[in-house]
């Protein structure tokens, strides 16, 4: 019995990798349908977008997913685990002009490629449900929920000002605004008004806030971050009335009790009085100058920054309705019409970022709140006061405690006309127009007689033309292409234009998961039995910077389905795993940094099965994965190390039975142990928390005392052997599958891994002998005790108080805690 081959007996891995993804394939091995005898798990890693090439980071995200999918499908789940493409986009027109190509050429050519670099992965996918978003099949369907969204009133047109890049030519939502510029390009934004179409993700605000709460399966640091993105809040909306025009100025403040301390108004750049405010005056073209320049220093930095406070006085007054004072009106820098009313109420004493500016515009600050035990004066106030306490020169309201001052305020605005109890949430509606050529058509028309009609739904899809009539190239947008905008009216027939717009491609990605449960359908969006079999996705994998964007979104699109009469469940993912970044020299992997390390040669060199490995045991999925080619190289002697005990004992493991029926001794029956609460640890790790890097840890463990045996010539029962290898191997199969598929064949097996059983428990055989541990007395041993390896903390505290030995160190003096330290030491605190 030998736990080595001859050295040059190595695990041929392109070989092997090669002959399982063809059987794979061939056999449809994870090809998967609705069975209602079997319970389902949906598990789904975010698809990716068709870029050319995978790199590490996908190769951590898929390796995760592949991991859970394989281990479900061993625990009995009918598993679905599909893979598409998010295929619409900017870097495919650019692509295109630069290689005078077509976007969709440039698409499909890459999606060919990706497919086989993950079909070199051996991930389990069913690639008969495989679907990209650029295909008509697929926004077709999207369309028609465009219509009925129109409909029931959920989409509209509205002019406003709006995110502009000028290199990609289109509008971006604030959530593609990253630190003034534009997600894609990096090209700082500018401010354009324009009409666009948008989704009222607003009417959904208060659901999407309260149904956080049945996120239980989600890091609570993704819940907070949207829960802070739609951002609700509740106060008094009220009108202060502009001097010497027939206008007013609508406020809301969460803080109601400080309102007989405002000193000043603030209001946005874009506030839609601001040019009556300042028509006629001296001051009008000084403060729209103004005005401008802040539009497009806004547009150029993130919504969170921290900015240096500046504005600019109107050279007009408001009144505050409450106690009848004109305050001036001024245009800062801080306040964004996105959110509240674009005018706020300032209250320099009680607001730090209203006290900063009155400092620096040496306006009055009148502190209206005192809290208790203090006496806030006005000069001598360093920052503002922002605790509760009793109401200081606020007329009638005077001595109440801010609390109760609230409600009282409110009702006093409510029943005098000016103002009333107000909810307002941070979420704006979603801007979803883009003037590119490469995305999903708005599927509506302009027709000088009808207005603005939906296109028939038997005429869809509206599908991308792919002539080039354009001169500037094939990805010119669609306003530019007279043969896509004429068309008929669906209602008239007359002459009419097709919207040149198309969609933002955060739409497709909001309800991709849902179609992959009938990706074929060509009679509806949704098949309503496969639906309701799979949905909702019981796990979802990606990465933590999708927490706002396409997660927010695919929330608002279940509930959208749902009202629809699509579907049932009102939460599109159970549980969600944000897995961390690769990275190496201390920064993410990225081709700028010149720290990419390519797969395909990782695989090439060292196979995937290593790559998988390495991978899923260089750090948990949720941290970051520092690279490590040291790491690489252990991984794939790990591989080998196993493949040589198993080609060196494969007639030994392939005749005995792994059934242990005798009683067994030595180090038969500690090998026995070992294997069975290796089988714990990995269950439980991946069961738990998905920790894949403890669970292998366990197998290596396990593998090393096994070949630390037979390298020794230890008497090892032929079926302790047998059955810990053939754990080993189902252990780790979800893992690295290839290695494990070809082995279970050379050890004799007929029969797929595929088909086996997830190894069961059990606490007999797992059970220790006896531990020796040690009891102290305020830190100094007084006694030993030999107590069961699986004793509890509760009756090993009773025993050690009883020893003989302890007793006399603590009789007559009160214990103040027993600190216990598993099958290591009791020490008796007195």
């Amino acid at each position: 019995m030998s736990s080595e081959a001859p050295l040059n007996d190595r695990y041929d891995f392109q070989a092997i990798e090669k002959k399982w993804q063809d059987t794979w394939i061939s056999e449809k091995t994870y090809k998967t349908t609705e069975d209602e005898s079997k319970e389902k798990y949906y598990v789904l890693e975010m698809f990716p977008y068709p870029s050319g090439r995978i790199h590490m980071g996908h190769v951590r995200n898929y390796s995760i997913g592949d991991v859970v999918a394989r281990y479900k499908r061993l625990r009995g789940f009918n598993v679905l685990h599909p893979m598409g493409w998010d295929a619409f986009g900017m870097p495919a027109e650019n692509a295109a002009i630069k290689n005078n190509s077509h976007p969709a050429v440039w698409t499909y050519d890459n999606i060919d490629y990706m497919r086989n670099q993950l079909g070199q992965l051996g991930l389990s996918y069913d690639w008969d449900r495989e679907i990209a978003t650029c295909n008509p099949k697929y926004y077709k369907w999207e369309q028609k929920l465009f219509i009925e969204m129109f409909n029931k009133g959920l989409v509209y047109q509205k002019k406003t000002t709006v995110n502009w890049c000028n290199t990609c030519q289109t509008v971006l939502a604030n959530e593609q605004v990253i630190d003034g510029a534009c997600w894609r390009c990096d090209e700082l934004v500018q401010p354009k008004e324009m009409r666009g179409w948008f989704f009222k993700i607003t009417d959904y605000a208060e659901e999407l806030l309260q149904d956080l709460d049945k996120l239980s399966g989600w890091p609570e640091k993704v819940v907070t971050m949207q829960r802070n993105w739609i951002g609700k809040s509740t106060g008094l909306a009220c009108d202060f009335k502009v001097d010497g025009l027939d206008e007013n100025i609508r406020i809301f403040t969460t803080r109601p009790d400080t309102i007989f301390g405002v000193t000043f108004m603030s209001i946005a750049a874009e506030h839609p009085l601001l040019e009556k405010l300042v028509a006629g005056t001296d001051r009008e073209q000084e403060v729209l100058d103004f005005a401008n320049q802040i539009k497009v220093e806004k547009q150029q930095r993130n919504i969170e920054e921290e900015v240096v406070k500046k504005g600019i006085f109107t050279g007009r007054y408001c009144i505050n309705p409450f106690n009848g004072e004109k305050v001036p009106v001024y245009v800062a820098n801080f306040v964004l019409v996105e959110y509240g009313t674009g005018a706020v109420m300032a209250v320099p004493a009680h607001d730090q970022r209203d006290f900063e500016f009155a400092r620096q515009y040496d306006l009055p600050i009148t502190p209206v709140v005192i809290p208790e035990g203090t006496d806030l004066v006005a000069d001598k106030m360093t920052e503002a006061s922002t605790a509760a306490g009793v109401l200081k020169n606020s007329g009638n309201f005077t001595g109440l405690d801010s609390e109760d001052a609230k409600t009282k305020i409110i009702a006093h605005a409510k029943e005098n006309g000016f103002g009333d109890a107000h909810i307002t949430f941070r979420l704006r509606d979603w801007g979803i127009s883009r003037q590119r050529y490469w995305g999903a058509p708005i599927p509506m028309i302009y027709c000088d007689s009808c207005g603005v009609v939906p296109e028939k739904l038997e005429n869809l899809p509206v599908v991308l033309p792919e002539d080039k009539e354009s001169q500037q190239s094939s990805c010119a947008p669609l306003h530019q292409r007279p043969s896509f905008i004429e068309t008929t009216c669906p209602c008239c027939g007359k002459p009419a234009r097709r919207e040149t717009d198309t969609m933002d491609t955060f739409v497709e990605s909001s309800w991709y998961f849902a179609r992959y449960t009938s990706p074929r359908n060509e009679e509806a969006i949704l098949d309503e039995k496969a639906s309701k079999y799979w949905l909702a996705v019981d796990q979802y994998i990606g990465g933590v910077e999708h927490a706002i964007l396409h997660l927010l979104y695919s929330r608002f699109f279940v509930k959208i389905l749902r009202d629809l009469g699509y579907l049932e469940i009102d939460e599109p993912f159970t549980n969600l795993l944000t897995q961390g970044m690769v990275i190496k020299d201390g920064s993410k992997m990225s081709k700028s940094k010149g720290n990419v390390v390519d797969p395909n040669d990782l695989i090439q060199e060292y196979g995937a099965d290593t790559v998988r490995l390495f991978s899923l045991f260089a750090a948990p999925p949720q941290k970051d994965l520092e690279w490590n080619s040291k790491g690489v190289e252990g991984s794939s002697r790990f591989i080998n190390r196993l493949y040589r005990f198993g080609v060196s004992n494969k007639e030994l493991i392939a005749s005995s039975s792994d059934s242990i029926e005798s009683e067994l001794e030595g180090i038969s029956r500690d090998i026995h142990r070992k294997t069975h609460q290796t089988i714990k640890r990995v269950t439980e790790n991946i069961e738990n928390n998905f920790h894949f890097n403890t669970a292998i840890s366990a197998a290596m463990e396990l593998f090393n005392m096994l070949s630390s045996a037979t390298d020794k010539q230890e008497e090892v029962a032929p079926e302790v052997i047998s059955s810990a290898y053939k754990t080993m191997l189902i252990l780790l199969s979800p893992m690295i599958p290839h290695f494990t598929s070809e082995m279970w064949q050379i050890i004799g097996n007929k029969e797929s891994i595929e088909n086996e059983p997830w190894p069961e428990f059990d606490q007999e055989a797992a059970k220790e002998d006896l531990l020796t541990i040690v009891v102290q007395v305020n830190g100094k041993v007084r006694a030993r005790l030999n107590v069961p390896a699986d004793i509890e903390d509760e009756p090993l505290k009773e025993m050690s108080c009883e020893d003989e030995g302890v007793k006399k160190f603590i009789d007559g003096k009160s214990i103040r805690k027993i600190i216990v330290i598993k099958k290591k030491l009791v020490n008796i605190v007195v």
